[in-house]
Parts: C-alpha cells; sequence; structure tokens
C-alpha cells in the first residue's frame, strides 16, 4: 500500500486535483520501505526538501512504498502516470531497473535514483555510493577492535554481520569489503555471517545475534533495518559490540554501538534535486561517489566513539580516512552491468 506522506513548497495539491501554481517544479519523491527508522530514506527526503526550500516555487511529495518489493513498480508508474511530476527521486540498489521500466512506459517522466547504477537512458540519473570503501571501513574497524585490549574483545578473533535480506550488492559488495577490510588488519579474522530474512523483526534479530556472540563474535555489523535494535539488545546483554552502518548510530547504545561508518545520502539528493531544479543535471549519467568525495566515511568524532574507542584506534581509522581522500589506497565499487 502507498501512502502520501507530506507535501512541501510554495503550492499543495488541490483536493482530487493535480494542478500546481504556474512554473512549480514538482518532485515526487517514492521511498521504497517507510521513511521513520530509515537513516538513508531520512536523508534523502531531508536532502530534497532543503533543496526544494533553497530554490523556492518547488514542490515535494513523499511516498512511502512499503517493505513489499513486489509492489515498488506499481507504486511508481502511479506516480508517474498521474503527470504530477517533473523528476521522481528514489533510492534503492533495485530501482535502477524499476526507474528504466516505467519510463520506458512514461514518456515524460524522468528519474533520479540514489544508490544504484545505470547510465544511458536519457531520463534517468543515477548516484551510486561506494559500499565496498564503506564496508571496508566498517571491517577494518571490527578488525581492531577484536585484536584489540577493549573490554569485551575476545581471543577467537570472529566478528559477525547480520543482513536483513541478501541481495547481489549485500553478498558480493558489502561481506566481501566488510571481510576485505577485517583481514588488513589480521588475516585470521573470520566473518560469521548471518540472514534476518526481513527488514523488521527486532526480537528475531536478537536471537541471532545471541547465537553469534555464542559462538565467539566479539563485534557484529548490523544492517537490518528495525531488526538493528534487537542486535544492540544482545550485544548489551552478552557483553559484545555493535556497528551501524550508512549514520551515526551511537546513540542507539552508548557503549555498545562504538563505530558507525556513513553515507551521506542527504548531501547527494541535495545537490541532484537542486541541480534537477535549475534545470543543469546530466540526464543519462551515473556517477560514483565515495570517500574522497565526503559522501562516504566514518564518523570518529561523535562523543561516545571518543568515549569507548582508545586513541591509537581512532587514529588508524583516521589515518585509514586519509589515505583514501588521497587515493593512497584505492577500493573500486563493483558497478552493475560492467
Amino acid at each position: 500500500m502507498l501512502f502520501l506522506v507530506c507535501t512541501v513548497g510554495a503550492t499543495l495539491w488541490a483536493a482530487g486535483g493535480t494542478e500546481t501554481a504556474a512554473g512549480t517544479y514538482r518532485i515526487g519523491v517514492f521511498v521504497p520501505g517507510v521513511v521513520d527508522g530509515s537513516p538513508t530514506y531520512e536523508m534523502m527526503v531531508n536532502g530534497v526538501r532543503a533543496a526544494a526550500e533553497e530554490e523556492g516555487n518547488t514542490e515535494v511529495s513523499v511516498v512511502e512504498g512499503g517493505f513489499n518489493q513486489a509492489t515498488w513498480e506499481e507504486g511508481v508508474m502511479s506516480m508517474a502516470a498521474s503527470g504530477r511530476y517533473d523528476v521522481i527521486v528514489t533510492s534503492n540498489p533495485s530501482m535502477p531497473e524499476i526507474a528504466l521500466a516505467v519510463a520506458e512506459a512514461i514518456p515524460d517522466i524522468r528519474f533520479i535514483v540514489l544508490d544504484g547504477f545505470l547510465e544511458g537512458h536519457p531520463r534517468i540519473h543515477t548516484v551510486l555510493f561506494n559500499q565496498r570503501e564503506q564496508a571496508y571501513l566498517s571491517g577494518f574497524f571490527a578488525g581492531l577492535v577484536t585484536t584489540s585490549s577493549m573490554p569485551k574483545a575476545r581471543p577467537e578473533r570472529r566478528i559477525g554481520l547480520l543482513a536483513g535480506q541478501e541481495y547481489p550488492i549485500m553478498n558480493e559488495v558489502i561481506l566481501t569489503g566488510f571481510r576485505e577490510g577485517a583481514q588488513a588488519v589480521d588475516p585470521g579474522i573470520t566473518v560469521d555471517f548471518r540472514v534476518l530474512g526481513n527488514w523488521f523483526d527486532a526480537g528475531k534479530a536478537q536471537e541471532i545475534a545471541t547465537d553469534m556472540i555464542g559462538r565467539g563474535s566479539d563485534v557484529i555489523l548490523t544492517i537490518a533495518g528495525g531488526g538493528n535494535q534487537g542486535v544492540v539488545s544482545a550485544a548489551r546483554e552478552r557483553n559484545a559490540y555493535a556497528l551501524w552502518y550508512d549514520d551515526a548510530g551511537y546513540d542507539e547504545g552508548p557503549g555498545v554501538v562504538v563505530g558507525s561508518s556513513l553515507v551521506r545520502q542527504d548531501h547527494a539528493s541535495y545537490e541532484s534535486a537542486r541541480a534537477a531544479i535549475r534545470g543543469r543535471i546530466e540526464w543519462g549519467t551515473a556517477i560514483i561517489l565515495g570517500v574522497a568525495d565526503d559522501a562516504v566515511g566514518f564518523d570518529t568524532d561523535h562523543p561516545e566513539f571518543l568515549k569507548a574507542v582508545p586513541p591509537e584506534l581512532a587514529a588508524e581509522m583516521e589515518a585509514l580516512l586519509e589515505r583514501l581522500r588521497r587515493g593512497e589506497l584505492v577500493l573500486e565499487m563493483p558497478v552493475p552491468g560492467r
């Protein structure tokens, strides 16, 4: 089911109609899930809103697609066919394919797709984040923690990754990059990879994480949506650490969440939306952004990070980030279809 969440701008939709003020630029934001509790989608919406408010005479409508992926294409098709939007902004690795299908069916609609890759279509622009870099940062930090003298580190040198679901980027990029980063610290580190099967079941996530900790994992990277809180609970109860993905999660579990990798999707959605409003976007192009673009990072400034992590580990993370910024370490993001 689709839900109209909000409308922001100079003019609101009239009841039962689609008319807007003359010259108003109309942006529809399709969220393949829900906004609340989804950091990347919150960032996407906030970035688009910020661009609309700055540019003026721009209307933004946000539609939630829910968790059933089978309904997403129908929802986007309905948005495009309504004629209400000049551009639809969305984010998810599966959305380029959906945007392509809809763009082929609806001749006037344009798409900005974040966290996905598709080049060559004259009405689609995509921005892919270098999740290999992001996962490597998380893995490297997990490796530092499990080999450290931090209070909850264990001798097994075993770390964990709990994913909401399996999908190509998770299996081929994130898991691989996470392991790659950890083993750059110590080749003997092993990764316990588990799958929750959904993006909301905190109770089941807690059970899985508890088993992972019982089998020796002292640091668990959680990428499980609403299930993340279950991992934090298990880590708190079983004397382990958790890592956050995409945004700063330290306040979700002070002393438990000790590391957070970042994707600054708000920056990307802001810049892309502003370019579209100004008529300056290069349609048909696909770009990849990473640490050197300040689009991917690791939060080493948060007070909880500085409180929990020894200064020498923080310094090693800063050194790694600097190597990536300078191009001294190159971690290419695998591109779908190339």
